[in-house]
């Protein structure tokens, strides 16, 4: 038997269904035939059911319309929204239609809706009027004050070159919007005709999607994904979690993000299941009312969600019986949190999935069968047709076992970063390899444990330090609900550790109870020299936890300065 140390840290994920060679659109239509009379769509908060030959005729139309204002293939269309039966058109439509699909966080304000649409010049915004406390209508006249006297279709803002068209949601009109149902009139024969001879004549490795990737530093980088891209990814996550025509999955992460339109939206076409979205945003307790009214087979989330519907005061309520799988990912999943959802919400097959945007983005994936210790402690085994190797800081494959970045490659990678040739290099190597950022080790048997971010890595006195072993340790305190590890500076180690600890409802510690806990247990080295009780964690709209805006606040708060560390 060859020893773990003499396997190099290189998996090549093989398997026996070959990758799909057709463009989105061309998909779409033979699923929506082969699956006609299924459920597709259910849409709870907007009263939509729709099954996917009905599906099918809404794109179709929508296509249509898109091509009717003049947008031309290649061109983008930006969508900035919450989830909605219109978003999952347009996810559909501008791949039908041949148009760059543009996902605008809804979280985004003013400055970042502009820098969005002019970073890659869209041509037409498609929009909500509104959504939690951003008024989205408001911040585009602010951007485009020329929009109130300009005619649908021919804007000309100072701001906002590239923009013409912008396109509201709901039946309320707006000086110079057109009505998103507008979209939806019927089509003329030679208007469906055109628009198949343009499906026809597009390829399956054009640009159909730009993501903004948050990054924490800088403007966000627009990852460039193709048909090829998310198509295939969508089929292989659905193929890990061993979805069929019969499974009902409950959508409740944004549709913006991949998790939303690649492992929920493309996973379930691709097996012709049901597309359930419980809400237009989060909340937990549409999520318990959806799955058990709905007999949802399958949930997605992140681990606070996950969290969040397991403490909801009504969980005992609904009747989670028909959950099989799902996916867990974004975060990694503490240990307590996995062993609850298996066992009280009677998901034993659900999966672990990891990437990152520009990967499409699952590169490793627990599956239904993964033995459960595997399921907790790592992101699974590497996907069909996609490769991986973990280098040390020279760029060296390290031996298994031995912790390195990152590095992925395959069909999932990206074209790159849109109009950013700099970034890309920095990101995808001359060899095809996109740099994750990630630290990682792979065991002899090709699972993967995600240890941390390259720069999240604290080193203390010449000591490596994985913030992700200490938060697991201290997830085990009976009082501990959440907790986060970051480095922040100091001027004897170069870097200490502290910990933001979110306790249970009701409970109450101290710093030295915490300090107590993981004396005798971990390395001196590996206890917090700093320990904040909080109520929350900065986070992303996406439930990914800020570390960059927890280190920030805590050298503001100590008065410490990152010069100290040099």
């Amino acid at each position: 038997m060859t020893s773990m140390s003499a396997l190099p840290s290189y998996v090549h994920g093989t398997g026996d269904k070959p990758l799909i060679g057709q463009t989105i659109g061309q998909f779409f239509d033979d699923a929506c035939r082969r699956f006609a009379g299924r459920d597709a769509l259910i849409v709870r908060h907007q009263g939509i059911r729709w099954r996917y030959a009905e599906l099918q005729e809404q794109v179709e139309r929508l296509a249509c319309g898109l091509r009717r204002l003049g947008l031309q293939t290649g061109e983008r269309i930006g969508i900035w929204s919450q989830n909605n039966s219109e978003w999952l058109l347009m996810q559909f439509a501008t791949a039908k239609a041949g148009l760059v699909l543009v996902n605008i966080n809804p979280a985004y304000r003013r400055s970042e809706l502009e820098y969005a649409l002019n970073k890659v010049d869209c041509r037409a915004l498609v929009l909500a009027p509104s959504f939690k406390s951003s008024d989205y209508l408001a911040m585009v006249n602010d951007l485009a004050p020329e929009l109130a006297a300009s005619r649908p279709g021919e804007l000309q803002a100072a701001k906002l070159p590239a923009l013409r068209w912008v396109i509201r949601m709901g039946e309320e009109a707006t000086a110079g919007m057109l009505n998103f149902p507008a979209l939806l009139a019927e089509p003329t024969a030679e208007e469906r005709q055109t628009l198949a001879a343009i499906g026809e004549a597009l390829q399956f490795d054009d640009a159909i999607n730009i993501q903004f990737t948050s990054g924490t530093t800088g403007s966000p980088k627009g990852a460039t994904l193709t048909h090829h891209n998310i198509l295939n990814n969508g089929f292989f996550v659905g193929e890990a979690m061993r979805l069929t025509e019969h499974d009902r999955l409950c959508i409740p992460v944004p549709l913006y993000h991949c998790f939303g339109m690649v492992l929920g939206v493309l996973a379930c076409l691709t097996h012709g299941a049901a597309m359930v979205f419980p809400s237009e945003a989060f909340e937990p307790l549409a999520v318990l009312q959806t799955v058990a009214e709905e007999k949802c087979t399958a949930l997605h989330g992140v681990p606070t969600m996950f969290i969040a519907v397991l403490d909801h005061p009504r969980f005992a309520e609904f009747d989670l019986s028909a959950l099989r799988t799902g996916i867990m990912a974004g975060s990694p999943c503490p240990i307590s949190v996995m062993e609850r959802v298996v066992a009280q919400m009677h998901m034993a097959e659900v999966t672990i999935a990891y990437g990152m945007t520009e990967t499409s983005p699952v590169s490793f994936q627990s599956y239904t069968d993964t033995p459960v210790e595997k399921k907790v402690s790592t992101v699974g085994r590497i996907h069909p047709h996609v490769e991986v190797k973990i280098v040390d800081v020279e760029g060296r494959i390290v031996p298994r076992g031995e912790t390195g970045e990152l590095l992925t490659r395959g069909y999932s990678v990206m074209l790159g970063y849109w109009g950013d040739e700099e970034k890309t290099r920095e990101a995808i190597d001359a060899a095809g390899w996109m740099h994750t950022g990630d630290l990682a080790v792979l065991d002899a048997d090709g699972y993967c444990n995600i240890v941390g971010r390259v720069k999240d890595m604290v080193i203390r006195g010449g000591e490596n330090i994985y913030p992700r072993e200490i938060e697991e340790f201290l997830y085990r305190h009976p009082k501990v609900q959440d907790v986060q590890v970051v480095g922040v500076p100091d001027s004897k180690y170069g870097e200490e550790l502290c910990a933001w600890i979110r306790l249970r409802d009701g409970e109450s510690c101290t710093v030295e109870e915490i300090r107590a806990f993981c004396d005798g247990q971990i390395a001196h080295y590996k206890i917090p020299r700093y320990i904040e009780f909080v109520d929350a964690f900065p986070m992303t709209i996406t439930g990914k936890i800020q570390k960059f805006m927890m280190r920030q606040q805590m050298k503001d708060k100590l008065g410490l300065d990152e010069a100290k560390t040099a």
